[in-house]
């Protein structure tokens, strides 16, 4: 049987036709370049800096609000964002009370029991309209370790993806690789965790070049694991000589080599991500490190303030071995360091708070000089989510629900202080011209109409 030919000009018009029918959903279905996401923890640069996004200055519960959709349960992971989909977990109370399971670590304080079995969960929701897409159990189990402090979360390790999968931590109860339509492609259970005081979990996963990476400090056998992404084959396990932190591991790239960088409480550690080898290691952090590092230009910067407040500053060109104590670091603070939120690294700026209090320091990243040094932000409280920044604004949320934005440059300009009816405690998101805040009822877009 003969094939009819279809005329060219015919062909033409259906090219036409499927061209202008793309068009109008180009921007929500291309895959753009990373820096135009949010896929994961502390965004793009791993630095709290959204680099092509235009956020809101203002809003509130009736103003510059796209929409508020309630979540079950309880997390305090940051939503990571990736073309039309948001992405968070959290941490749903289900059946029957039970009597109540506290941990039973050693110094515990400040800690809730759990009283109940606890389904762990990962939701996909529609970015532009705020609709749950799917909501995936995956687990259900009763915590073997209490409820954690009482201002934290069993479920605060935020997920990061590659735009095709999702991977969702949740530390003692698992890992997870998750498919697009929240299908499970693979599932790893690390065993059981023990943190300092059964403070809880917080350390989330990244992702770099088809590496999936996790680190596991806790009070018995700590270690960093890789990996494969597609399949959940582990690629690699490095035994880490520490105790409890909760800050996340970040991959850079220096001198065209990726390296995994880990803050821990005896040394900030910078491993190959392709045999997991030490490259080179830095004491003189504090225990109980939160924050995670922030890198640019061959700098490294971390920061804690636990028993003792220390900020260090590390140069990585030709770093081998240990460097404690030699001129790699370039600069060192021991005075109004930063605990809870991570810092931020923006515009030629280091910032961070003081703690987990509301003033925020700016100082110059390759001396350490302040820059404009320490100001008070008005209306904030306690903070424990990280700053962010985008189109030349800084944004600092606490968890009373305020946020205060403010102008960057030499002497930072306030811009406005909005309110939400909500508790904060995880980051910010931003992409495009929206900004997301994750609260302990709703998850918030906010974006000029």
């Amino acid at each position: 049987m003969q094939r009819r030919q279809i005329p060219n000009v015919v062909r033409w018009a259906l090219a036409l036709l499927l061209l202008a029918a793309g068009a109008n959903s180009a921007e929500r279905n291309a895959t753009p370049l990373p820096r135009s996401q949010w896929a994961q923890w502390r965004g793009p640069l791993a630095t709290g800096e959204a680099p092509e996004a235009d956020p809101p200055t203002t809003w509130s519960e009736t103003e510059n609000l796209r929409w508020k959709t309630p979540i079950p349960g309880l997390g305090h992971g940051s939503p990571v964002v990736w073309n039309d989909r948001v992405f968070l977990t959290a941490a749903i109370p289900v059946g029957d009370e039970l009597p109540p399971r506290h941990t039973r670590a050693k110094g515990a304080h400040d800690n809730i029991p759990v009283t109940r079995k606890q389904q762990y969960v990962a939701l996909a929701i529609d970015r532009g309209d705020g609709r749950i897409v799917w909501q995936k159990v995956l687990r259900e189990s009763l915590p073997h370790d209490g409820g954690g402090h009482y201002t934290g979360s069993l479920a605060s390790q935020s997920p990061v993806t590659d735009g095709q999968h999702l991977f969702v931590s949740f530390g003692s109860e698992g890992l997870y690789c998750l498919d697009w339509n929240g299908e499970l492609v693979w599932e790893k259970d690390l065993g059981k965790m023990y943190p300092v005081h059964g403070h809880g979990e917080g350390s989330s996963p990244v992702l770099h070049d088809g590496t999936l990476l996790v680190n596991w400090d806790h009070e018995q056998n700590s270690f960093l694991v890789a990996f494969e992404a597609a399949t959940g084959r582990e690629r690699w396990r490095a035994p880490r000589d520490e105790i409890t932190s909760w800050g996340s591991p970040i991959v850079i790239e220096h001198a065209g080599r990726p390296q995994v960088i880990v803050s821990g409480t005896k040394r900030i550690r910078g491993y190959d991500l392709t045999t997991g080898k030490v490259l080179w290691e830095c004491g003189g952090l504090s225990t109980n490190v939160v924050a995670s590092p922030v890198y640019a230009d061959g700098m490294l910067f971390a920061g804690s303030s636990y028993d003792t407040k220390a900020m260090l500053a590390i140069r990585l060109d030709g770093a081998r071995g240990d460097i404690t104590g030699t001129d790699h670091v370039v600069w060192s603070r021991n005075r109004a360091t930063p605990y809870v939120p991570s810092p931020l690294l923006y515009g030629g700026t280091l910032y961070f708070l003081h703690h987990y209090q509301g003033v925020l320091i700016g100082v110059d990243p390759q001396s350490g000089d302040d820059r404009p040094g320490a100001f008070r932000l008005p209306g904030i409280t306690d903070v424990y989510s990280s700053p962010v920044a985008a189109a030349g604004r800084i944004y600092v949320t606490d968890r009373e629900g305020t946020t205060v934005v403010y102008r960057h440059g030499v002497k930072p300009k306030f811009l406005a202080e909005n309110r939400l009816e909500d508790r904060f405690n995880a980051s910010a998101a931003i992409v495009g011209r929206e900004i997301f805040l994750r609260g302990e009822k709703s998850l918030y877009c906010l974006g000029e109409p």
